[in-house]
């Protein structure tokens, strides 16, 4: 083999690894719980032509080790039409794409919420962007009005209200 064509292939490979493990370690992330979440998220968030205060007791998210967060709360949404209040139960910030079962979601702020067996994640206008199918946890021993967990695959996170839960990973 020749010397110059040895050399560029041991780059390439010394190159995979090296960029391989830096990009797994991006997608790692420490969850947040409500005292961590809280004093990153604001009072109140604009929804549909109002703004409606959040429950910062009721928040959680994941800072990833590159420094970019996924932060969700839930709000209160007194001052919204029923039909609006049955779907938008929280608020959803991510610094990151998102893959919620295959619907990609691009960074932004958004209203999120459950309804029967589906989650759903409008615009802050009320336009439903997408739908991924919810799970019911039935076993967890002690479910919070909003908590975010490890999700069933590697480098997944669990999304729950109560005992209703989506799972996403960061694209």
């Amino acid at each position: 083999m020749n010397p110059l064509h040895s050399l560029r292939l041991s780059s390439l490979v010394l190159a995979a690894v090296v960029v391989m493990p830096l990009a797994a370690l991006a997608q790692s992330g420490a969850i947040l719980h409500a005292p961590e979440a809280q004093k990153l998220l604001p009072d109140a968030v604009y929804y549909a032509g109002k703004s409606a205060n959040t429950q910062l007791r009721n928040s959680a998210g994941i800072h990833y080790s590159d420094n970019y967060y996924v932060l969700a709360v839930l709000v209160d949404t007194s001052g919204y039409s029923s039909a609006v209040q049955e779907k938008y139960q929280g608020y959803l910030l991510t610094e990151v794409p998102l893959d919620f079962a295959g619907h990609q979601l691009v960074p932004g702020a958004y209203g999120v919420g459950f309804v029967g067996d589906h989650f759903g994640v409008m615009d802050i206008g009320n336009h439903d962007l997408l739908q991924a199918p919810a799970i019911r946890d039935d076993k967890m021993p002690r479910p919070l009005p909003l908590q975010i967990g490890d999700g069933a695959s590697p480098g997944s996170y669990r999304l729950c209200f109560g005992r209703s839960c989506v799972d996403f990973r960061r694209q």
